[in-house]
């Protein structure tokens, strides 16, 4: 029997599947940033936030985010574009994906959205994969021989033109500049609401600077405030005197006392 697929626009039944990324009843901190993030995003949807939730014969199966570029703290830079900064598929092979994408452009043409735009990454891990969004009609902004040679462990910026007269989008371009302060370990955090990992490593962040009391100063730099990610280019970093560190999944609390100590020792 073919599966069945549905996409429909998230309700409260599915709010905490989305909230906690389908981490469901897993632990207290990752449903305290799912209370959140929900915050937010319902905040969101009146400046054109969609999230498209997909069942697969009856049962979630994924969902896809879809933010107007002038608002999303994930990039990258344009006008009268529809940012797909997170699709998450659990039943892959189903069509689920290719169904969101349908739904996402949908989307766009009830905005009057002139493009699709995502970030691509041509690596084998399963989140975001630039071959997927390709084989789906969506084509680099820049020409394929001008990725870098690291492109794999970089987003490429990637888009679906429903528009003859749209503009390309403009990757952020990260303007770090670190300021000492005597006596004291600076760390500087860069995040946002929108993405999970970010706000849990965020609240980690600020968790163990606390314990250093005032042998570390901590300045926050949140994307989800426009001219903060346009000042800086930077959704998700930490810095800690002006050296970047970073895991890809949520930074662990002993890793930080780590590079905070290290960095007190000189």
């Amino acid at each position: 029997m073919k599966p069945l697929i549905e996409i429909r626009d998230m309700n409260a039944a599915d709010e905490y599947f989305v909230g906690t990324c389908t981490h469901t009843n897993e632990s207290e901190e990752i449903d305290a940033c799912a209370s959140r993030r929900l915050a937010w995003l319902r905040n969101m949807r009146a400046k054109g936030l969609r999230v498209k939730v997909a069942t697969l014969n009856g049962e979630r199966a994924g969902f896809l985010y879809v933010i107007p570029v002038e608002f999303c703290p994930w990039g990258p830079l344009g006008h009268n574009l529809l940012v797909i900064p997170c699709l998450y598929v659990l039943n892959k092979g189903h069509g689920v994906g290719r169904a969101l994408i349908t739904a996402a452009e949908e989307e766009a043409k009830r905005q009057g959205r002139k493009a699709l735009v995502t970030m691509g990454y041509r690596h084998d891990f399963w989140f975001m994969p630039a071959s997927f969004f390709e084989t789906n009609g969506f084509l680099p902004c820049q020409p394929r021989h001008s990725e870098r040679s690291d492109a794999k462990d970089r987003p490429v910026l990637l888009w679906r033109v429903l528009d003859e007269h749209a503009e390309a989008p403009i990757p952020l371009t990260p303007d770090y500049r670190f300021t000492p302060m005597p006596g004291k370990v600076v760390i500087d955090l860069s995040w946002n609401t929108f993405c999970q990992t970010s706000g849990i490593e965020a609240q980690r962040v600020r968790e163990v600077a606390a314990e250093f009391g005032d042998s570390v100063a901590l300045n926050e730099y949140c994307a989800d405030d426009r001219a903060v990610l346009i000042r800086h280019h930077i959704p998700r970093a930490i810095f800690i005197n002006g050296h970047e560190i970073g895991w890809g999944y949520e930074a662990p609390k002993d890793g930080l006392r780590e590079a905070i100590v290290q960095a007190l020792r000189g």
